[in-house]
């Protein structure tokens, strides 16, 4: 049983946002401090990727691991209220996921996904983010 009360719970899921969140800014200033310049939710491109580097013709994904289910990561979990509700939705949020994938690959996009969980790491990242930019 959920311990919040609906209004509560309602007030608590508006305040989710698909934009500007926390891991992508995360992101956002270890691309700029290595000196990469890119444009954010590009609405040309399938999907509206988070962040596109025209430069290097690569698309920036990133993915809560809540909402788009990452495998083995602690942050995604099924919630035990509304269990056919939440994996209904998961399963579309990752099929979403794949289709725009392949729509930006066909569109000669290469693409990067940056999990949440990563954005808690940003040295790691960093390092991961230079190989794939080759810095």
């Amino acid at each position: 049983m959920d311990i919040l009360t609906r209004e509560q719970r309602s007030a608590h899921m508006s305040r989710i946002r698909s934009k500007h969140t926390k891991p992508e800014l995360v992101v956002r200033r270890l691309l700029h401090a290595m000196g990469l310049r890119f444009r954010l939710h590009d609405r040309s491109l399938p999907g509206t990727p988070d962040i596109v580097l025209r430069k290097y013709r690569r698309a920036v994904l990133i993915h809560g691991c809540f909402f788009h289910s990452h495998r083995s990561c602690h942050l995604a979990y099924v919630p035990k209220t509304r269990k056919a509700f939440w994996r209904a939705k998961f399963t579309q949020n990752i099929e979403r996921d794949r289709v725009v994938a392949k729509a930006l690959r066909r569109a000669g996009w290469k693409i990067t996904v940056v999990w949440e969980c990563e954005t808690r790491k940003p040295i790691a990242l960093e390092r991961r983010l230079a190989r794939i930019f080759n810095l």
